[in-house]
């Protein structure tokens, strides 16, 4: 029986980064998504079009995303069969995230409703369209799920997870000392050790 493994990067993140996780998924076929644009309306098309290619070669396809990645994974695959997810350092719950971005920017929905896009000092551009897509394209998530989250996570709340494993058949690891961005030798290795148990145990 083939088996795939989709992986779905994060922002700033490239599909090459599929490469590294090879060694932890034998007895995979693995295939990084390319993608520049971090639109979910955007990112779909592709996610989609992969997804359909893997249908037609395996008999069982699995996905790894990381951060945003998660985000659109649940957004675009949430209808289709995916045997597992391992989800790294994910982006539950984008609406959250985008109204906390908010309060940190001291935007108020009204401001964005009015301007439509608003830089923040931070680095990221809120979107009145993008808020406006999330709210209107709610997830239903029934995939079983694997969670590496780190105790230093500054992007996504531990509060935020916790929901998210209380309402989904999902299991939860956390590196309490870890980033966001695994990049440690010391993150990675936990990474990789958390990878090959979630990988074997399919």
């Amino acid at each position: 029986m083939k088996k795939v493994i989709l992986y779905i990067h994060g922002k700033g993140g490239s599909y090459l980064e599929a490469e590294q996780y090879k060694k932890n998924c034998i007895g995979f076929d693995m295939i990084g998504i390319d993608f520049n644009e971090y639109l979910p309306w955007i990112v779909q098309n592709q996610i989609q079009a992969v997804y359909a290619e893997a249908r037609e070669k395996y008999a069982s396809i699995y996905v790894i995303a990381n951060s945003i990645g998660a985000y659109f994974t649940m957004h675009t695959l949430q209808t289709c069969d995916i045997e597992k997810a391992l989800f790294i350092s994910p982006v539950l719950d984008m609406e959250r995230l985008i109204l906390d971005m908010m309060s940190m920017a001291n935007v108020s929905e009204k401001d964005l409703c009015e301007k439509g896009e608003i830089p923040t000092e931070f680095g990221e551009t809120l979107s009145w369209k993008y808020l406006c897509f999330v709210r209107e394209n709610p997830i239903t998530w029934k995939v079983p799920t694997e969670i590496l989250y780190a105790g230093n996570d500054t992007l996504v709340s531990r509060e935020t997870v916790n929901r998210f494993i209380s309402n989904h058949n999902a299991q939860l690891t956390v590196m309490e000392n870890g980033e966001h961005w695994f990049h440690t030798e010391e993150q990675l290795a936990f990474l990789d050790g958390w990878m090959k148990k979630a990988i074997g145990s399919i």
